[in-house]
């Protein structure tokens, strides 16, 4: 039975309570009839996560080596399955996010990996890829480009009434894009050569350090589908969708258009009755399929395929650039051997790809420092308007960094998985 402790290093059945209150006690929710009510926060892993890996770093790889690489994909994935998962875990029984769970033992450790969150992200290479390849379908410059994307991603956020919900409509409407990309790419772009040697990723697997670099690899198996603090903010994407304990949890508003939120709370926990402990299993399978069948699997198609398809128009071209430029020629190559519409729907699908990506990582790294400040140090200030500072502040950062020159996309995305990679690593043990 869930019990009740009064002194300081008490505990609420496992809770330690020395550094944040009590969690309240409630049944647990009841889970849904069908696992298509509770679809959505793997889409938006998938959806967030399906950027730098999937369309710059793992094509690019393909495009210098080949396939030889895209088994590090599958191990990326198989290794962040299992550490969702164990986020998931806690936040389905609690309604509380990891870093919320971290800081019952440290009241600190929740903001160590909020500000390493922020040092990952605050290197815009999404988004400057995403105007990069909007330069290839109508010109411009990419810094100004890039500095606009971030000023609507703020807006949206901003004026969305339940972001949650936003983030989610957003990131589905770009995986049926990138679905529809990899369907026409697989019928009319990769050549039967390409498909032949598919094989490769198993037969002929390694490391080509030597060719790529020890940084850019590393990069490339960190964000294989999510990398840093993605991982961590899937038990607030859970919580904001209602899984679980979550349900009871309100959920980010926006200060204009928003209703007014509720009064938050830590956290709760369910007496373990036998009801609540099959209610409990029914929940915990829905959140393995609902990942599985979505995070998981829509990566690690997009990796595939696109590896291919840039496998199949650039690699061994000896004019082949060793940035994202890569992208423009193999944009010209699909145009010349499909046609120019696919060349173009190409750019296309990875400018809105890569968009949506930024709008879910400033998303994440504001919403996992706020749910951190809310909870550890600024108890009386709502969570929704924490949330909103902290998106135009790093709205603003990223747009000074443009400003300063920093603009290369694949310098910014690999300082960004490196510093995500060597995170993982911590908040995994």
């Amino acid at each position: 039975m869930a019990t009740r402790g009064d002194g300081r290093g008490a505990t609420v059945g496992h809770f330690p309570t020395k550094h944040l209150a009590h969690p309240e006690v409630r049944p647990l929710p009841e889970p849904p009839r069908s696992m298509w009510r509770i679809i959505g926060p793997g889409v938006i892993a998938a959806g967030v996560g399906m950027a730098s890996g999937e369309f710059i770093l793992y094509p690019y790889i393909a495009s210098q080596v080949g396939l030889v690489f895209v088994w590090a994909a599958l191990v990326g994935l198989a290794t962040q399955y299992f550490i969702n998962m164990e986020i998931e875990r806690y936040t389905l029984a609690t309604g509380e996010t990891a870093l919320t769970g971290f800081s019952r033992f440290w009241r600190h450790w929740g903001l160590v990996f909020a500000i390493m969150t922020y040092f990952a992200n605050l290197w815009p290479g999404w988004v400057t890829s995403s105007a990069t390849l909007v330069t290839y379908l109508w010109g411009g410059n990419v810094t100004w480009i890039a500095i606009g994307m971030l000023l609507a991603i703020a807006l949206i956020l901003t004026l969305a009434p339940v972001v949650y919900v936003a983030l989610e409509k957003a990131q589905m409407l770009k995986v049926a894009a990138v679905l529809l990309l990899l369907i026409v790419g697989s019928v009319f772009a990769i050549s039967a050569d390409a498909w032949a040697d598919l094989p490769q990723v198993i037969t002929n697997p390694r490391i080509p350090a030597a060719e790529l670099g020890f940084a850019l690899l590393l990069g490339a198996l960190a964000f294989a589908g999510a990398g840093g603090g993605q991982n961590l903010c899937q038990s607030n994407w859970i919580r904001d969708k209602g899984f679980g304990m979550g349900r009871y949890v309100p959920r980010i508003v926006s200060p204009i258009t928003g209703h007014p939120e509720a009064a938050p709370s830590t956290g709760f926990v369910f007496e373990p009755t036998e009801e609540n402990l099959g209610r409990w299993r029914s929940w915990w399978k829905f959140a393995n399929r609902e990942q599985l069948s979505t995070f998981v699997l829509i990566t690690f198609l997009s990796i595939v395929f696109m590896s291919l398809l840039a496998y199949s128009t650039v690699y061994g071209r000896p004019d082949l650039p060793d940035d994202i430029g890569f992208l423009q020629i193999e944009g010209e190559v699909l145009a010349a051997a499909v046609g120019g519409w696919f060349g173009a729907f190409f750019w296309f699908i990875g400018a809105f790809s890569l968009f949506a990506a930024a709008l879910g990582i400033v998303d994440y790294t504001s919403r996992l420092a706020a749910d951190v400040i809310k909870t550890s140090y600024l108890h009386d200030a709502k969570e929704s308007t924490i949330y909103f500072v902290l998106v135009w502040g790093l709205v603003l950062i990223g747009c000074v960094i443009l400003l300063a020159g920093f603009d290369q996309p694949i310098v910014l995305l690999v300082i960004s998985a490196c510093v995500g990679g060597t995170m993982m690593a911590i908040y995994s043990a």
